[in-house]
């Protein structure tokens, strides 16, 4: 298994910082938020690891220069994550692609790895990590249609019949949200490659991974952690207060602080 982590996106809602720091690099703790996606990529099992950047983004390059297992790839121009992932393929042969959205990161669980013990356990198919969304908030989001129809128990595996992109609140299938965590047959980069622009003129992932799921047959993972979006500034803000209440020298020390200021509010 090889590992595809795209972070070419031009960050401009962390403007000015992101003029010289890629949002990806931002501090969660002591290491940035991509060197954290990194690692979950290692302890899944991923024995080398493709991250797609853009042009001004060096700084990501030379961060992880000296680790043989990471390398990396251009995109030239904003088409889409599709496109994003397309620019790799190259890098790969048979073997399954992991792909962990940048700006996604998860705590609590290794997502990738609970991906990779599903796909070895029903003959190497395709998973689809997800996570639960209040039900108003379905139509911001990718969503999971199970094939059986069936209510899923929390943490569940089930079979994926489709995704339904961005439905309404009355027609969404589920509560279930695609969440920046994918494990895909090396062959979604041939529907990538004769994939049509979709919404906002983009190459996407989820039009061809609709075409994977009805050829193929995938399966949905709930995992059992937080996703923390990085591509806004309360996901960061969210992600720092998580990171620093687990880390070892001052987790103690910070929770003691949180409670003064909830004292105070």
């Amino acid at each position: 298994m090889k590992a595809l982590i795209p972070a070419a996106g031009l960050g401009t809602r962390f403007l000015p910082v992101t003029s010289v720091i890629p949002k990806e690099m931002l501090p969660i703790g002591s290491r940035p938020a991509l060197e954290l996606i990194v690692d979950e990529a290692r302890s899944a099992g991923a024995t080398e690891i493709v991250i797609i950047i853009s042009e001004g983004k060096e700084l990501i390059r030379r961060y992880f220069a000296g680790q043989d297992d990471v390398k990396f790839v251009y995109q030239h121009g904003q088409k889409g994550l599709g496109h994003a992932v397309l620019q790799a393929s190259g890098r790969f042969g048979d073997e399954q692609l992991l792909i962990l959205l940048g700006d996604a990161l998860v705590t609590g669980c290794n997502a990738s790895k609970s991906m990779a013990e599903v796909s070895a356990a029903n003959s190497g198919c395709s998973v689809i990590g997800c996570e639960r969304v209040p039900r108003e908030r379905v139509s911001r989001y990718g969503i999971m249609k199970p094939s059986s129809g069936a209510e899923i128990a929390a943490g569940n595996a089930f079979a994926l019949f489709d995704i339904v992109e961005k439905p309404p609140v009355e027609e969404a299938p589920s509560d279930l949200a695609v969440a920046g965590r994918y494990l895909l047959d090396s062959r979604i980069f041939a529907y990538l490659a004769d994939q049509a622009a979709g919404v906002g003129g983009e190459i996407q992932l989820t039009d061809a991974m609709r075409v994977l799921a009805k050829e193929q047959g995938m399966v949905g993972r709930e995992f059992t952690g937080t996703r923390y979006d990085m591509g806004n500034k309360f996901g960061i803000l969210q992600a720092i207060v998580q990171v620093a209440l687990q880390h070892p020298e001052v987790k103690d020390q910070f929770r003691d602080y949180l409670k003064q200021v909830a004292e105070n509010l």
